[in-house]
């Protein structure tokens, strides 16, 4: 759980608009802590959503309520980089009483930053953490990790339940909204649907997530493995995965 007691918060969810982000900390402070809220901290289930929501935009309203007592501002993503969901969501937080600033990424803002841990050799959920942290602070590392050519893909989002990303080796490449991240380009389609050819790759999403329909038609084109939780990961889903990669 994210302990968010005495502490002033700033929020975001998606991946907002860095200079949107920079304008609220130049607002309310640069010492104020950033929080991401669709990562799952363990909060409390506000049942503010219906159970059939997304598990990430459920995380973003639950970590919202608890800790709402210091949260100076909500800085959410609105547009084609995030959902629809994401902007109900806004929508919904707003009537609550936060204060919510939409940032919404236009093609003309989109970067041309270079992939270095989406197709870097190193642990998959070390991959996916090092881009989120790229939302706030996108400057490239001293000491980069070492390029990998692909044994093995997981397309997507940042799943709920990590213990998802424990099971792929090291010679994994991200693709998806993911890698758009990283690329500074979370609306674009091509950039979203891009796959290397003949790389055994999972496509992953959450359940009741709108990218189900692009999991669908990529894992068919590619001859991938589509895959969907709610929650969290089942033994079945683990299960697949391990037998996927093994045979790939």
């Amino acid at each position: 759980m994210f302990e968010s007691k005495g502490k002033r918060l700033i929020g975001f969810y998606g991946f907002p608009r860095r200079e949107i982000i920079d304008e609220v900390r130049r607002r309310y402070g640069y010492e104020i802590e950033l929080v991401d809220l669709d990562v799952n901290y363990g909060a409390p289930d506000s049942a503010a959503l219906p159970a059939t929501s997304c598990r990430i935009i459920t995380n973003i309203v639950d970590n919202a309520i608890s800790m709402k007592d210091g949260l100076v501002a909500v800085v959410a993503a609105v547009g084609e980089d995030k959902c629809d969901r994401g902007r109900h969501a806004a929508f919904l937080l707003g009537k609550m009483g936060f204060n919510v600033i939409e940032s919404r990424f236009d093609p003309a803002d989109y970067e041309a930053r270079e992939l270095i841990y989406s197709v870097a050799r190193m642990p998959l959920a070390d991959k996916i953490n090092r881009i989120m942290d790229t939302i706030v602070d996108p400057s490239p590392p001293s000491d980069p990790p070492p390029r990998c050519e692909p044994t093995h893909g997981f397309w997507g989002v940042p799943p709920n339940d990590f213990r998802l990303l424990e099971l792929f080796p090291e010679t994994t490449h991200v693709y998806g909204w993911t890698r758009c991240v990283e690329a500074g380009r979370p609306g674009d389609l091509d950039c979203e649907t891009f796959v290397d050819e003949g790389v055994p790759t999972v496509f992953f999403t959450q359940s009741f997530c709108p990218k189900q329909d692009l999991a669908h038609y990529l894992s068919e084109k590619y001859n991938g493995l589509a895959i969907d939780c709610h929650r969290n990961v089942t033994g079945s889903i683990l299960a697949k995965i391990e037998a996927f990669i093994r045979l790939g």
